[in-house]
Formats: structure tokens, C-alpha cells, sequence
């Protein structure tokens, strides 16, 4: 992977990073923590982007702490950004990571699968039947 192959990577923490029982910290999702550490050593920078402020962002950011993820920024676009009220609080990333995604999480095996294009030895998903998947061959 060349420098060129690099991303910046915003992932949500409540039913993303671990199961989503706000305002308590949930369990880990499954490969979430080993995902994320592989997408680090990848070199993806990761934001924790998440709705969490104050004492319970602070109670996210030092669980994955814990459990090895030190995240480039928290929030914010990359770290020291400071907020302009005038303007917008969208950060910038290359990829979004979230549970209220359309279509809902697809799991860490199939994120990293997708944002590597590698293929593991791991059984693929069964689509179910739906409107649009009808007209797919």
C-alpha cells in the first residue's frame, strides 16, 4: 500500500465500535478492537466521530484507549483543529463508518474486507431477497 492508498477513516463508537447501550459504554463488537488496530497498522489515520461529548466522550475515547486505539482525532477533521461557530461542524473524512448507515453495519470482517479489496478465508454473507436485490441476477 503506497501513500497514495491511505485513508482517513471517521468511525461512530455507540453500536459501531462497541454494542450501543448509550449512556454506558456497551460491550466490544465483535473484531471491532483487532479491525481497527489493523486498519492503524494499514497506516489509515481514524477519527472517533461520535455523538458522545464531556465526561462520556472522555469515558469512550479512554475505553478504546484500553483497549489499544489511540485515535488521530476525536471529533474534529485532525487534532488542534479548533471549532468556529460560523462554520460547519462536518468533519472531513475519506470514509464513514456508522450503524445507521443504509443498508445498516455491515460487520468488521466485511468493513475491512471492503476498504483493503483483500478477501479472507471467511464465508460471505447471504444477501436476503429484497425489492431492489430482485432485479440482480
Amino acid at each position: 500500500m503506497n501513500y497514495l492508498d491511505k485513508l482517513i477513516v471517521a468511525v461512530d463508537f455507540d453500536g459501531t465500535i462497541v454494542e450501543d447501550v448509550y449512556p454506558k459504554i456497551g460491550k466490544p463488537k465483535l473484531f471491532a478492537f483487532e479491525t481497527l488496530k489493523r486498519l492503524q497498522q494499514d497506516g489509515h489515520r481514524l477519527i472517533l466521530w461520535t455523538y458522545r461529548c464531556d465526561d462520556r466522550l472522555q469515558e469512550a475515547v479512554d475505553f478504546c484507549q484500553e483497549n489499544g486505539i489511540d485515535f488521530y482525532a476525536v471529533n474534529k477533521s485532525f487534532p488542534g483543529e479548533q471549532f468556529d461557530v460560523n462554520k460547519s461542524r462536518k468533519i472531513h473524512a475519506d470514509i464513514f463508518i456508522d450503524d445507521r448507515n443504509i443498508g445498516g453495519f455491515l460487520g468488521w470482517g466485511e468493513i475491512y474486507q471492503t476498504i483493503t479489496k483483500e478477501t479472507p478465508n471467511i464465508p460471505k454473507r447471504r444477501r436476503k431477497k429484497g425489492f431492489f436485490n430482485f432485479f440482480r441476477s
